[in-house]
């Protein structure tokens, strides 16, 4: 029958509401909403709490790790910093080192140079003296042959000496010593 009223009215009947069913509807309603209100509404409104805290706990954990995160690196920054100006003066304490020990060795060796010339001069001079005396006393021996066998007679030793340096006198060593004089 249902079916011929529809068909007949041409389907306005499930439009128009009926007092019964919207009364049944309408009680039905009230009784789950006072369960679900009694029962659901607070879990669901604990839970939405729970979960609304938990996020932002999550977010200021987040916060809080983004806030460390910005410290360590500016931490990290000063250190490398650091470690960058330590390096550097590292390495002018070295080259200031190097160049100390350089100046040191040079100054070493020249002293060293020195010294060695001077010792050179000194044995030189020691054995131009040496030389110079072995000369003398050559000159000397050989004027007191040449006179001896000239005069054929040996001499005393006042007239040795005195024959001796005019022969000295007469030789001219200045050359042998640099331009310093004679004997």
């Amino acid at each position: 029958m249902t079916s011929t009223i529809l068909a007949e009215t041409g389907g306005a009947g499930l439009i128009q509401p009926e007092l019964g069913l919207s009364l049944w509807t309408l009680v039905t309603f009230l009784i789950v909403l006072v369960i679900l209100r009694k029962y659901a509404f607070g879990r669901i409104a604990a839970l939405l709490d729970e979960r609304r805290e938990a996020v932002r706990q999550n977010l200021q954990a987040a916060e809080d790790a983004r806030e460390e995160a910005e410290r360590l690196l500016d931490d990290y920054k000063q250190q490398l910093a650091a470690a960058k100006r330590e390096a550097a003066e590292i390495l002018e304490n070295a080259r200031a080192t190097a160049t100390e020990q350089q100046r040191q060795l040079v100054e070493e060796l020249s002293q060293e140079r020195e010294r060695g010339i001077a010792a050179a001069q000194q044995a030189i001079a020691a054995e131009t003296q040496q030389s110079l005396d072995r000369i003398k006393q050559e000159i000397a021996d050989l004027t007191l042959l040449a006179t001896e066998k000239v005069l054929g007679r040996a001499l005393d030793d006042a007239e040795q000496k005195r024959l001796v340096e005019e022969a000295l006198a007469g030789v001219d060593f200045s050359a042998l010593h640099g331009g310093k004089g004679g004997a």
